[in-house]
């Protein structure tokens, strides 16, 4: 079920930027790296400095500043309770126990009617053994079997709660086990459906709902007529939908749930629906008309949960694999593609749409004024998707399948995010918290750099996602004055993207002993060869 990279005809001439661009967020001052850092790269080779041959910090530091990005890192990472990650939050009239969250991970290896099985079981009880007091979401979780992403997403309705909610309570005992105290541990459901990329039946084949028609994404994830835009009375039943999920959540033991919007799923898709007429599109008012009425409409239901939101804050336009540039049989760098006759791109968010490399943060800062006022204080930021854009969304040296090589190095794209939140929160209500992502591609230097990012107060809580799939404790391992174990470290593989790309469950690969001992693991690297990775 290799996903198909073609984007014709617009990727002929793809959209060029400076690769020097820098933008300075006028409210802040903040340095925010953006285009195509292609002066690191040359070809279809590899030369990105590998964060595994760097030994120490102050070289670290060194190669940061050679690349000119702004990474703070902190030389010794804080033992004990003094330290900045082991310093609680307050939301919600909760105690959050410390600056560590997990972000959502799904396994793509429930049942496919939707039910969970002993691996989604385990890697929840490894959320739990992290340490980690925030725990985002656990996987993503379709409010209704066409917004599956996957044929083996899990489903919050009726039938399957009883056993998300076994799942929850194997997380909590897991944490009780390993770390004690459970009462400052808060945990949250992440609710969405996945319109553009519904593949909801065996087989895997797209089934997409969409926002609106989309020149330079239809052809990729086969939208092929009007048909699949959901209509405004769609919309309505979708909306019921995320409140009768809401109220499962609660019973299931959930302290809140994510309205998810980010990476291309549907609720962000709907951020970017200009062209869209009716109560759903054009205006940012319209635009955002979904969240609003989901919000209203768990509160109506007399539901007491907590609300949070994961934001991809900023979008790009679409990369391909430049094949021109291919060395060896692999695949090669990320080149946006071409506007295809367009004037501007109108279609993303976050971003200029006369320049699309470029983030904007105005609607950005407009979205986290609403959710305050909705009662949200609870935001995930991110960036882009995985789909289209995965070098800016999940920085990585190496691509996953239906990626292509790093247009920058993965430190200028870590550098982004980390900027990006640190913008948003600067102008932000004191009271809202904020968690980070983009962390994973530091590797050994993770702590020092989650301490010194905590400490400075760019961002409240630091979250993990690929780490915990090899390394779930790194955090606290370090907090507690234990070395870091480097032969569990997350270099990036892209295992654990390049596995569901191709119908396999993600997971670990390389480093958990659990996934490399399965058949899917000779399988995957069959695939990843024929792939060019």
């Amino acid at each position: 079920m290799t996903t198909s990279t073609n984007l014709e005809p617009h990727d002929s001439e793809p959209f060029r930027a400076n690769p020097t661009d820098v933008v300075v967020d006028p409210p802040t001052g903040v340095r925010l790296p953006t285009g195509v850092q292609t002066s690191h790269l040359s070809g279809g080779s590899d030369p990105v400095r590998r964060v595994a041959s760097i030994k120490t910090v102050s070289e670290f530091r060194a190669h940061l500043s050679a690349l000119g990005v702004d990474v703070p890192v902190d030389d010794e990472v804080v033992t004990g309770d003094g330290s900045p990650l082991a310093q609680s939050l307050e939301w919600n009239r909760r105690r959050i126990g410390n600056r560590v969250a997990i972000h959502p991970m799904e396994g793509w290896d429930g049942t496919p009617d939707g039910s969970i099985t002993p691996a989604v079981r385990r890697r929840w009880q490894r959320f739990g053994l992290s340490g980690a007091k925030l725990i985002w979401g656990c996987e993503a979780m379709a409010v209704r079997h066409d917004g599956r992403a996957n044929p083996n997403q899990l489903i919050l309705d009726e039938p399957h709660a009883v056993g998300i909610r076994e799942v929850r309570d194997a997380l909590v005992e897991a944490h009780s086990e390993a770390h004690g105290q459970t009462d400052d541990l808060v945990i949250g459901f992440q609710l969405t459906h996945s319109g553009r990329y519904c593949r909801p039946n065996p087989g895997g084949a797209f089934e997409p709902r969409v926002a609106f028609r989309h020149p330079l994404l239809d052809a990729r994830f086969r939208v092929t007529d009007d048909s699949q835009i959901l209509t405004d009375a769609d919309l309505r039943i979708l909306i019921s939908d995320y409140v009768k999920s809401a109220r499962l959540a609660l019973e299931c033991g959930a302290d809140f749930v994510d309205i998810k919007h980010c990476h291309g799923y549907l609720l962000h898709e709907f951020l970017g629906a200009r062209g869209r007429s009716g109560e759903f599109g054009g205006s940012f008012e319209n635009r955002t008309r979904l969240l609003r009425e989901i919000v209203t409409g768990i509160r109506a239901d007399g539901n007491p949960i907590g609300l949070g939101v994961r934001l991809s804050a900023f979008d790009f336009l679409p990369f391909v694999p430049d094949a021109s540039r291919a060395r060896n049989g692999r695949l090669g760098p990320g080149m946006p593609v071409g506007l295809g006759g367009l004037e501007i791109y109108p279609f993303g968010f976050g971003h200029d749409p006369a320049n699309p490399l470029v983030p904007d943060l105005t609607e950005t800062r407009q979205f986290i004024e609403l959710c305050h006022t909705l009662g949200i204080t609870l935001i995930n930021l991110t960036a882009g998707s995985p789909y289209y854009v995965p070098h800016i969304q999940r920085p990585a040296a190496f691509p996953p399948s239906d990626g292509y090589q790093p247009p920058e190095d993965p430190l200028v794209g870590v550098a982004r995010q980390i900027a990006v939140v640190r913008a948003i929160k600067a102008t932000a209500p004191p009271e809202m918290v904020f968690v980070g992502t983009g962390y994973s591609y530091l590797q050994e230097f993770l702590p020092n750099v989650a301490q010194s990012t905590v400490r400075q107060g760019w961002v409240d809580s630091v979250g993990l996602g690929r780490m915990v799939l090899s390394y779930p404790e790194i955090i606290t391992e370090a907090v507690g004055g234990h070395d870091i174990a480097r032969t569990r470290v997350c270099r990036t593989f892209s295992d654990c993207t390049t596995a569901p790309r191709n119908g396999l469950p993600s997971g670990c690969y390389p480093l958990d002993p659990h996934y490399k001992a399965t058949p899917e693991a000779e399988q995957l690297k069959k695939i990843k060869q024929a792939a060019g990775v």
